[in-house]
């Protein structure tokens, strides 16, 4: 059995000696090990990277998935296709440790790796597969693909992790104070911790919960009958769970019953702790809900040169190092698109998980205004878009698709798959606007234009989600006046789309090109005014003195 030390490899701070495990269906911890989607595992990296920074007591838990999320390709026509590839990763540990986790009422095995903190600079992560001889085919599967499509198997994704994490946090004997949920994925765990001490106070001591998102889809429910046949509750009898939670009807709701299990819950922005309170605070015996706003960790995500530049008095540093940046990303544009794209042009980047809500094509509902932007000689631009839609979601793949069709003819306009860390660092890096917006109100955080500003580049957004908590209008970014919340959607969008594009035309490319000094300003505040407020290193100290240590 492993001991403390090694699994550590190192003593925490006396300030964090609170033991605490925390449950995330992904991580994004490194390039090498794709466990995970978007931005709830980058936002999960980031913490483990913190973490071990400030060297917490605290463990990850998760899943290891065969063929990760998924693999971003193209079709012969140069549309996206999904591609499942199997993953392997020498440099995780196997525990050899296995036991079985009881799914729909057969014992499921699984086994454990680990991922020391010295390998990638993070908190260790225990890694859960199900992907073992010992297993029948459908019980392998289970650790096959995140977010599997499939109801059944994606209730048994949550069980492995929720109840098979606990069993393996008592099989290495380790006292843990706190069990966090990043999310409703891991609900079951608090089955198992309840079938333990026979009382939900008992458990509402040791479990807190973050919510990410106001989207229902991210608001998982089931039914009642399918979840107990799944064994979801683990030994405690459907009618106890229901009586216990005073949650009755057809389904259970994954949020709402953490919200009764833990002692205090956090939404990810103050703008999404409003709307996660108004949402859920109508339910009787839910916990509090506070927000703590998510971060990036700043030591991954900066670019060490861009950094002694900004530190500098000298504007011409950082412009020259932005270009740099710029001509690495334009190496990825011409290998993928086949155009060259210049490193003194304005470049716009729109990237992040593709989702209807977020509107990837806000920039050309005006069509015949895009298409003038686009051919415009003064002040040009180039435009970039990127991101994953999840693999089944064929309304956002065809939104993908359509954004490249259309955009093939222009030699200025280019859409690029494999939306992964590496990727997404190279576009923060090498854009000088970092386009973002979602209808208000749907993004809880949205942390991609935080790791941006650390990185030269300006934000020009709608001010939902951490933007709030961040933005001075052309002081530290570019922000897009919201449409009135009473109008109908179709009108409310097109008058952000003006809006946007008003700004773009009016002020963004005005300053990029006759300004030079100011578009400089805004960078350098940025940069200041992101670290260390959105610093990860401050969440990090932030959930331990809010969450894990409160009463």
């Amino acid at each position: 059995m492993l001991s403390r030390d090694e699994i550590f490899g190192y003593q925490p701070d006396p300030k964090y000696k609170k033991a605490v495990a925390y449950f995330s269906m992904e991580f994004a911890i490194d390039q090498a090990l794709k466990i995970y989607s978007g931005g709830l595992g980058f936002l999960a990296g980031s913490h483990m990277r913190s973490a071990y920074e400030l060297k917490q007591n605290l463990i990850g838990i998760g899943m290891l998935w065969k063929y990760g999320y998924y693999d971003q390709q193209r079709e012969n026509n140069a549309d996206m296709k999904p591609m499942f590839v199997e993953k392997g990763y020498s440099f995780l540990q196997d525990t050899g440790i296995m036991f079985t986790v009881p799914v729909h009422d057969t014992p499921v095995y699984v086994r454990a790796f680990l991922l020391h903190p010295e390998t990638f600079g993070s908190a260790p992560i225990f890694l859960l597969t199900t992907n073992l001889n010992e297993n029948d085919e459908q019980s392998r599967s289970i650790s096959y693909k995140l977010y599997d499509s499939n109801e059944a198997t994606r209730i048994a994704q949550s069980i492995i992790l929720g109840i098979g994490g606990a069993m393996l946090i008592d099989k290495l004997g380790l006292n843990i104070d706190i069990y966090h949920m990043n999310e409703g994925h891991s609900l079951p765990l608090n089955f198992y911790l309840y079938s333990k001490f026979k009382s939900l106070k008992e458990v509402q001591k040791r479990v807190i919960f973050t919510t990410h998102t106001p989207e229902a889809a991210g608001n998982e429910e089931h039914s009642y009958d399918l979840l107990n046949k799944m064994s979801f509750f683990y030994s405690v009898p459907v009618e106890e769970v229901k009586k216990v939670l005073n949650i009755d009807g057809w389904g259970l709701n994954y949020t709402l019953a953490a919200l009764k299990f833990a002692k205090k819950a956090n939404g990810v922005s103050k703008l999404h702790g409003e709307v996660a309170r108004e949402m859920w605070d109508h339910n009787p015996g839910i916990c509090e809900i506070t927000s703590i706003t998510n971060a990036q960790n700043k030591t991954y995500w900066k670019d060490d040169q861009l950094e002694i530049a900004l530190a500098g008095n000298n504007d011409e540093a950082i412009i020259n190092r932005k270009k740099e940046m710029k001509r690495q990303l334009f190496k990825v544009v011409a290998d993928q698109c086949g155009k060259i794209f210049d490193e003194n042009v304005l470049t716009i980047v729109w990237a992040r998980r593709f989702a209807g809500y977020k509107r990837a094509d806000l920039m050309t509902y005006d069509w015949d205004r895009f298409i003038k932007l686009v051919y415009t000689s003064e002040m040009p631009v180039q435009l970039i878009w990127a991101g994953k839609p999840y693999p089944e979601d064929y309304g956002a793949i065809d939104q993908f698709n359509q954004i490249i069709r259309k955009m093939w003819p222009f030699a200025n306009c280019a859409v690029l798959t494999g939306y992964e860390l590496g990727l997404s660092a190279l576009l923060k890096k090498g854009s000088d606007v970092w386009l973002n917006n979602p209808k208000m109100y749907r993004e809880a955080s949205g942390t991609s234009g935080m790791t941006a500003a650390m990185n030269g580049s300006i934000n020009f957004s709608l001010p939902d989600g951490w933007v709030p908590e961040f933005a001075k209008d052309k002081e530290n970014c570019f922000v897009i006046t919201p449409g009135d919340d009473n109008l109908p959607q179709h009108d409310r969008d097109m008058l952000e789309a003006k809006t946007l594009m008003d700004i773009l035309d009016n002020t963004i490319r005005p300053m990029y090109y006759k300004d030079q000094k100011k578009w400089v300003s805004i960078v350098r505040k940025a940069a200041a005014d992101v670290a260390p407020a959105f610093d990860s290193g401050r969440m990090a100290d932030e959930y331990y003195n809010v969450m894990y240590l409160s009463k």
